[in-house]
């Protein structure tokens, strides 16, 4: 049992699941009772993302409060769920702890597994002889469409990979995106937006397997503290800016270019 909080509740699994549902009872709140599987659903994928947000600013605090903004999201679904009668949130338990220990055979079975590879590896293998799994037609296959662009394509590439379809080493992605950057170079000395448009596209691609092969950080974690990296840089321009009494409306681009010159050598 969590410690006490207020009205009754506790710091504990089955406290949330209780305040959650008193929310959705007749009676609760409005905005609760309204809510679907749907709306939770994008409610979730933003929570997610603020998740992530937190842990790249490494803010404990703030991790510590998307967290629980994910967890109550997680429950709400469980709510909606009871109240279908399909499932309870002992179920959920239930069948998370039993998928656990069932694929990690090294662990707790008779599987043998001493890298990371292997075990991963191994969980692809138990994977395939559960109940219910049809076999793949295309190592394509079930490569979720609700991913972000970046982690699709790394995924489609290592899918690709583990099927044999995959560079020797880094060298041939790295040689690949040179070559793409050659295309698109090639491609806007043309009108055709179409032509631009996918070569940009393959670019992208490329960027992304050459991030896949060197292994480490993906694509999109790459591209996230690039942004943040941005976002640094150009509001301290912006003050620059203002210390002079001016603003990027008033200011030159060659002003500005200058000034994110300063930044860059004051990091």
């Amino acid at each position: 049992m969590g410690k006490e909080l207020m009205l009754g509740f506790s710091a504990d699994a089955d406290s949330l699941l209780r305040l959650l549902k008193r929310l959705r009872a007749p009676g609760g709140c409005p905005w609760d009772r309204a809510q679907t599987r749907q709306t939770l659903s994008r409610c979730l994928r933003n929570e997610c993302a603020e998740f992530v947000e937190a842990l790249d600013q490494g803010d404990k605090e703030h991790i510590l409060d998307e967290l629980g903004d994910v967890m109550m999201n997680v429950f709400l679904q469980v709510a909606v769920a009871e109240e279908k009668g399909e499932f309870s949130l002992e179920d959920v338990w239930a069948h998370v702890i039993e998928k656990m220990i069932r694929r990690h055979e090294h662990v707790f079975g008779s599987g043998q597994a001493g890298t990371p590879e292997e075990v991963l590896a191994l969980w692809e293998k138990v994977k395939a002889r559960e109940p219910g799994r049809a076999a793949a037609k295309s190592a394509m296959d079930k490569v979720d469409q609700s991913l972000s662009a970046l982690d699709r394509a790394e995924k489609l590439q290592s899918r690709a990979a583990k099927a044999g379809f995959d560079w020797r080493d880094v060298s041939g992605a790295a040689a690949k995106v040179a070559e793409e950057s050659r295309e698109v170079a090639d491609a806007l000395t043309t009108a055709d937006d179409a032509a631009i448009d996918e070569e940009i596209g393959d670019l992208l691609f490329a960027v992304v397997n050459l991030t896949r092969k060197r292994g480490g950080h993906t694509a999109e974690e790459l591209l996230r503290q690039a942004n943040y990296k941005f976002e640094r840089r150009f509001r301290a321009v912006e003050k620059k800016l203002a210390a002079r009494g001016k603003s990027c409306e008033t200011s030159t681009l060659d002003e500005m270019d200058a000034l994110w010159n300063e930044v860059k050598k004051e990091e």
